[in-house]
C-alpha cells in the first residue's frame, strides 16, 4: 500500500502544471502567400503583469531582440522604421494560479489528500499584421507555467525562439 500511495503521489506531481512543458498555438490566414513578406518592423509591446520580474524595459528589449532575431533568420529584413511589410507586435502576461490536486492518502490508502498547489502562467502572444489591409495573418501563442514568475522569465528566451520557429520559412531569394 506505500508504493501505491507515492506511485499516486508521484503522478499527481507529473500531472501538476509545474510538469507540463510550454505549449505552442499557431493560428494564421490560410489565405495569405507569405512569400510577399520580406520586412518586418517591431509596432509594440505590452508587459501585462503585476510582477516586477516579467515587467520592465530588459524584459521588453529582451523579447524584441528574440522575436527580430527569430524572423530575420526565418529570412525577414528588420527595419527600424518606415514602412514594412508585416508590422509585428507582442504581449506578455503573467498570472498567479492555483490548482486542485488530490490523491489517496491516509491508513491503507483510503481517504484523499488534497493540495493546493500555486503556480504562475506566463502567456507571450505574438502577432504579425499586414499593415496595407490592417488584419492579422500570423499569431503565435506561448504558454508556460512555472512554479513563480522569475522562473518563467528563465523560459522568455526559449518561448519567443519556439514561437517563431513555427513561422513559415521563406524561400532563398536570388542574388543573396
Amino acid at each position: 500500500m506505500i508504493k501505491f500511495a507515492a506511485l499516486s503521489f508521484a503522478l499527481a506531481f507529473l500531472l501538476s502544471p509545474s510538469g507540463f512543458a510550454q505549449k505552442i498555438e499557431i493560428e494564421s490566414d490560410s489565405g495569405v502567400d507569405f512569400n510577399r513578406f520580406h520586412t518586418f518592423a517591431i509596432r509594440d509591446a505590452r508587459l501585462n503583469s503585476r510582477n516586477p520580474s516579467l515587467n520592465n524595459d530588459i524584459i521588453r528589449h529582451r523579447l524584441e531582440a528574440d522575436i527580430r532575431a527569430g524572423l530575420e533568420a526565418k529570412g525577414l529584413t528588420y527595419v527600424e522604421s518606415g514602412k514594412s511589410d508585416l508590422n509585428v507586435t507582442f504581449t506578455l502576461g503573467a498570472v498567479g494560479k492555483v490548482e486542485t490536486e488530490a490523491y489517496p492518502a491516509g491508513w491503507r490508502g483510503w481517504g484523499t489528500r488534497v493540495v493546493r498547489v500555486p503556480y504562475t502562467e506566463g502567456t507571450l502572444v505574438i502577432d504579425l499584421r499586414d499593415p496595407s489591409t490592417r488584419m492579422l495573418v500570423w499569431r503565435g501563442i506561448a504558454r508556460e507555467e512555472k512554479s513563480d514568475a522569475s522562473k518563467v522569465e528563465a523560459k522568455l528566451d526559449d518561448m519567443a525562439r519556439k514561437t517563431i520557429d513555427k513561422y513559415p520559412k521563406l524561400p532563398v531569394r536570388r542574388g543573396q
